[in-house]
């Protein structure tokens, strides 16, 4: 590992399956790749299907890490706990799935690969990261002097809303697991 950590915005989701338990799953196993500190996690949100409407509802979350990795190892990584999850990809681009892990934005600015683009090109259009995601943001740690400020007044100029969004009063797993 070299050079300083490297912050990194994810969102997290899932409508397969007992949602919240995979999402706990997914975080922890995100917290056993050398390197990786979770650091904070969103309320959670119930969202209906975008896209493909005839399946159950997602629940969504935003994470933030540290990590040494760049975005394509860490995609790597995702992708392989995702799978590990029983994520299996179809043909349709919003299905359903036990686990979403998306990158959403990484604290050195743009990148762009074959293997993922950061920022996210959709995340401003999607009320179930944009929702989770200013949540996340207004913890002080993110809001006075973080990195992410730039990010918290983006995400406050935005005008949408939270149809089809409801916070979730179930179970958090994911909240013991934090540091």
């Amino acid at each position: 590992m070299k050079g300083q950590p490297r912050q990194y915005i994810l969102g997290l989701g899932s409508n397969q399956g007992k949602r919240a338990d995979i999402l706990g799953q997914a975080i922890a196993l995100l917290a056993k790749i050398p390197g990786v500190n979770v650091l904070m996690t969103s309320p959670a949100v119930d969202s209906d299907p975008v896209g493909f409407e005839q399946q159950p509802n997602f629940l969504n979350i935003c994470l933030l890490i540290s990590c040494y990795l760049n975005p394509d190892e860490l995609m790597t990584q995702t992708a392989a706990i995702e799978t590990s999850l029983g994520r299996v990809r179809s043909a349709e681009r919003n299905g359903p799935r036990t686990i979403d892990i998306d990158l959403l934005f990484y604290e050195g600015g743009a990148w762009a690969s074959s293997m993922v683009t950061l920022p996210h090109p959709r995340w401003s259009s999607r009320g179930f990261v944009v929702i989770p995601l200013g949540n996340l943001l207004q913890v002080a740690i993110l809001a006075n002097g973080s990195p992410w400020g730039w990010l918290k007044a983006e995400v406050e100029a935005l005008t949408i809303g939270g149809e089809g969004l409801r916070a979730w009063q179930g179970p958090t797993p994911w909240i013991q697991q934090q540091p």
